[in-house]
């Protein structure tokens, strides 16, 4: 499959036209590699060490969850990490293409992997933005479960280096519903509480955003912005696998961007 059946298969599912205006989804550089059979290299946030690793692989796409550009730079100077980024795909005639907020909406995206993890059942979006899609997903699991053990479930299943979670009085509560979303998703507690979730995981939560939950009956859980992310990097590989691409491997280089001293 060349570089630009794969692309218009992808946006057929996930249109770049649904990321919000802050968002930059589509193609962050592409030197001329639309005809190319596709080798393509899967990661979160698309890096100088992703990069290296592309062109180790003789990988011809980085296709990133995360934008590679946010905002439009003024100036490309040498030693630079967007410069360094852009001129290495060019000499090595490497593209780099992001699906970020459009990915987040979608069946199958960023939400959806996280309750499939969770096994959460009749699941629907927290916010719905259009044709059954939307941010977040809120659910019941198969089995409602004590908050412990659903928080050693998902300290199991996405591997966080820390898992913070609101103070709690019992961690012997029974949980049966809960709210789902990948990434930085603090500013949906509200839409959340109007759920009726009694659990909330996601990620880049504030100390106040802590108190928010705790005052509005919610149990907030943050897992880091990463281990909530990348699942749905690895089910991106897992589809464009089926498509029976030249070569399609999962990024070893994508980073945390956060250690904890013990």
């Amino acid at each position: 499959m060349k570089i630009i059946d794969l692309i218009t298969w992808f946006e057929e599912w996930a249109n770049p036209a649904w990321c919000e205006s802050w968002d930059n989804c589509g193609w962050q550089i592409q030197p001329g590699v639309l005809s190319e059979k596709a080798r393509v290299l899967v990661c979160l946030t698309p890096t100088l060490a992703v990069m290296e690793e592309a062109i180790a692989f003789n990988a011809n796409l980085i296709f990133a969850h995360h934008p590679l550009i946010f905002n439009p730079p003024k100036s490309l100077c040498s030693g630079e990490p967007i410069a360094e980024m852009a001129r290495l795909a060019f000499m090595h005639n490497i593209g780099i293409y992001s699906a970020h907020t459009n990915f987040d909406q979608v069946q199958d995206g960023t939400a959806d992997v996280l309750a499939q993890i969770l096994n959460l059942q009749s699941v629907t979006p927290i916010v719905p933005t259009q044709g059954g899609l939307g941010y977040g997903r809120v659910g019941v699991l198969e089995s409602s479960m004590s908050l412990q053990k659903l928080l050693a479930n998902i300290q199991t299943k996405l591997s966080p280096a820390h898992l913070i979670f609101s103070p709690t009085a019992d961690l012997q509560q029974k949980i049966s519903r809960v709210a789902v979303l990948g990434g930085s998703g603090a500013g949906f507690i509200g839409a959340v509480v109007k759920t009726q979730a009694q659990v909330y995981l996601t990620s880049d939560c504030k100390f106040h955003q802590f108190q928010e939950s705790r005052d509005r009956n919610l149990i907030l859980v943050d897992a880091g912005h990463y281990a909530t992310e990348r699942p749905a990097c690895e089910r991106l590989v897992q589809k464009f696998s089926a498509l029976n691409l030249d070569w399609v491997k999962l990024s070893q280089k994508d980073e945390d961007f956060r250690q904890f001293f013990q």
